[in-house]
């Protein structure tokens, strides 16, 4: 199979202020990924910091425009899954982006270790358990694709996770996970629940950093400790465990972003810009008055003119 093309965007900008075109930035279903190949950095589609504000706050109106009418129309429901190394900003591009929505149009489900409950069902119960509603925006802060990214890098996990002993030693175990993923996947797109999965892509020196920021932040001291530090042992492994994963679950419902994470405020402008995309796409428009409904509305203005 040939290379997935990395980004066409930070080549054929010309200035800096650029439209931002959400197919620079997909893994095309059925393509070879080599993320060596794909940027995490890429020239930003803003001037200045008060510039990036105006983009991302008219991102922000228009986002919460279209989940407006997605509750409205309440026939689908997006879920917006990201995933990343540590550190790539997956917790504040989610206060960012999501920040003009609705709370009651919008849900966030953080995935953590598996608890006893969790063990003891399928890696896909939990997830299937925090779905969005239609007609309402579901996050997930990482996902039931930790299964096979993290449990591929650290295959000793498998043995906590109480399943068959075959299903520990299947030399194919990571393949038949995919199948269930996409089977699930193609599942929810049926029954109108729309996918769109960002992979903030950081890159192992802006890491370090920001790392290192986090000592320097008594704020933020919580938020790093010694296991993060070895993990870092482990990268190539993770992009290993990423690039196999994003070439086989990338679908045309289900798509794979690669989002150049260096710069936070371009990332959140990269991926408000490819939601509302995927909004636009579903055409949604408010319910139309019929006959029946209009005569019904009439009666309860008299009702209301006359109370």
């Amino acid at each position: 199979m040939a290379a997935n093309a990395p980004p066409r965007y930070h080549e054929t900008v010309s200035s800096a202020m650029a439209s931002i075109d959400p197919h620079d930035f997909v893994i095309q279903p059925g393509r070879a990924v080599d993320l060596r190949k794909w940027p995490t950095r890429v020239r930003p589609a803003y001037q200045s910091k008060e510039e990036y504000q105006s983009l991302l706050q008219e991102h922000i109106r228009r986002l919460s425009s279209l989940q407006s009418l997605l509750y409205a129309v309440n026939r689908y429901a997006l879920l917006v899954i990201f995933q990343a190394m540590d550190a790539a900003g997956k917790d504040s591009m989610i206060s960012h982006v999501m920040s003009g929505v609705n709370p009651q149009g919008c849900q966030v489900y953080s995935f953590k270790h598996p608890g006893p409950e969790e063990l003891e069902h399928d890696f896909l119960w939990s997830a299937t358990r925090h779905l969005p509603e239609r007609g309402r925006i579901g996050i997930f802060n990482r996902s039931y694709y930790e299964e096979v990214l993290i449990v591929r890098v650290h295959r000793e996990i498998l043995e906590s996770e109480q399943i068959p002993r075959e299903g520990i030693e299947d030399a194919d175990i990571w393949d038949h996970r995919y199948q269930s993923i996409l089977g699930l996947e193609r599942h929810l797109y049926r029954s109108g629940t729309h996918i769109v999965k960002f992979f903030l892509h950081i890159s192992n020196e802006e890491q370090r950093k920001r790392l290192l920021a986090r000592i320097d932040d008594p704020d933020k001291n919580w938020k790093i400790a010694m296991a993060d530090i070895e993990e870092r042992k482990y990268w190539k492994q993770y992009m290993d465990a990423y690039e196999a994963c994003l070439e086989a679950t990338s679908t045309h419902h289900a798509p794979w972003y690669v989002v150049p994470a260096d710069d936070k405020p371009n990332a959140r402008l990269i991926v408000s810009e490819i939601i509302l995309s995927r909004l636009k796409a579903l055409k949604l428009g408010y319910p139309k008055s019929d006959a029946a409904r209009r005569r019904e509305l009439q009666r309860i203005r008299k009702r209301l003119t006359t109370s």
